[in-house]
């Protein structure tokens, strides 16, 4: 077996596998629970011998040490989608933040417009032919390995070998670091009443033979409890959680009445907790494929009866999505909102779902709001929208005038607020 050989010579040490990246480089890094922080803390270590290394990633989980304090000069963040490693960097404005599209960052590697000099990640041990499986983080990672002009991969034993669209040859990969490390997990408790009137709401737009994208959360673990008595519902999602994988083993998902991948459930990732990395471990049902693919709407909207279940941080009265800043504030990104709400739009009786508590946990501010606070983008239009669903029911946009749509989405406000909202709309004509 000639791979085997290739493959020992190419195994170093993370400082080694460090040393090939130099001032300048753009590199790309794997994220979610496939970061390879072994390689990137060997990393951090050369600051000093670095200028100007622009990192570029989607979600990174725990604490990264290229975004801290004291990196500015040596290592920039270009963050596709913002999250709690590098939140505080781009706020401060020692990172950048690329609002984009899911579906659409692996071209940005494959024209060659954002080349990728050293993309560094995370994947499975070796099988008996020689491949690598990207494991829990396809998404972009197989186009930056594709593109780059060296790869370095942090190959752990404890990494799962998720099936699909999602391997890379030995062959492909230019240094290798073998660690034995477990996969961060991603835990959640109880879901909420709040979160439990709203699961049930959007259960009762589901109906039998429905394929679903859900993300993670006490919304979606709350729907997937009120599932309990539909049929044959089926998984073409962003990503695959610990609710997806107990709905399978209770029966609740079978994938048998899917108009794409039959039997099977398609993600581009795959977070939770250890018995979900147990069961994606070549398990035949899960299939994992890059993001270009699992998020294109029209990929997405060959899925008859698609229901796309997503979040918000407000939503103003005309319908319009803010869901990645407070104001000003960068809090997450783009991710694949836009791309399942149009395409459950685009699908054969398909839902496009937008659900939000009516309030901040705190309950001193409205997520229904007369308008967007200053600063706040708008990630979905009023023009994608069709469901936002509260705790206090659902209301339906599509079609509505400005005028009905601020009374349908008043009726599923906080009571506290709705008085509120009501003057402004009256005062600016909408009611």
């Amino acid at each position: 077996m000639r791979w085997i050989e290739q493959y020992r010579s190419k195994v170093v040490t993370p400082g080694k596998a460090a040393l090939e990246i130099k001032s300048h480089d753009r590199v790309y890094i794997s994220g979610n629970a496939a970061t390879a922080y072994v390689v990137l803390n060997a990393l951090a270590a050369r600051k000093d011998e670095l200028e100007e290394v622009e990192m570029i990633h989607v979600l990174l989980l725990g604490s990264d040490p290229l975004s801290a304090p004291g990196m500015e000069g040596h290592f920039r963040h270009r963050s596709l989608f913002v999250g709690p490693a590098d939140r505080r960097a781009v706020n401060e404005g020692r990172a950048d933040y690329v609002p984009i599209f899911l579906y659409e960052i692996p071209n940005l590697f494959h024209s060659g417009e954002q080349p990728i000099d050293v993309a560094v990640i995370h994947t499975s041990p070796p099988d008996e032919h020689g491949f690598l499986s990207y494991g829990v983080e396809t998404l972009c990672t197989k186009a930056a390995v594709e593109n780059a002009k060296f790869v370095i991969a942090q190959v752990n034993e404890n990494m799962p070998r998720v099936l699909g669209d999602s391997f890379v040859h030995v062959s492909r990969v230019d240094r290798i670091v073998e660690v034995s490390e477990e996969l961060p997990e991603l835990k959640l408790g109880e879901f909420t009443d709040v979160e439990k009137k709203i699961g049930k709401y959007i259960a009762d737009l589901i109906e039998d033979g429905a394929t679903l994208q859900l993300g993670i959360g006490g919304i979606p673990n709350a729907t997937l409890f009120f599932l309990k008595d539909k049929k044959n519902l089926g998984i073409h999602s962003e990503m695959a959680s610990d609710g997806i994988m107990d709905a399978i083993e209770s029966g609740i998902i079978t994938g048998s009445e899917k108009t794409l991948h039959k039997g099977k459930v398609i993600a581009t990732f795959i977070l939770g907790s250890k018995e979900l990395y147990d069961f994606v471990d070549n398990n035949p049902v899960i299939e994992c494929r890059p993001c270009d693919y699992t998020n294109d709407p029209f990929v997405v909207a060959q899925n008859d009866k698609m229901v796309a279940v997503n979040s918000a941080i407000e939503v103003d009265l005309s319908g319009q999505v803010c869901s990645d800043s407070i104001g000003y504030r960068i809090y997450s990104g783009f991710g694949g909102q836009v791309d399942f709400i149009r395409g459950a739009t685009r699908s054969k009786h398909g839902k496009p779902i937008i659900a939000v508590p009516s309030v901040t946990k705190n309950g001193v501010f409205s997520r229904i709001v007369s308008h967007l606070k200053e600063g706040a983008g708008v990630v979905t239009s009023r023009g994608d929208v069709h469901y936002v669903v509260t705790e206090y029911g659902v209301a339906y946009l599509h079609g509505k005038s400005l005028r009905e749509r601020a009374k349908a989405l008043i009726n599923i406000a906080h009571p506290n607020f709705r008085g509120e909202l009501e003057r402004f709309a009256a005062e600016k004509n909408i009611l």
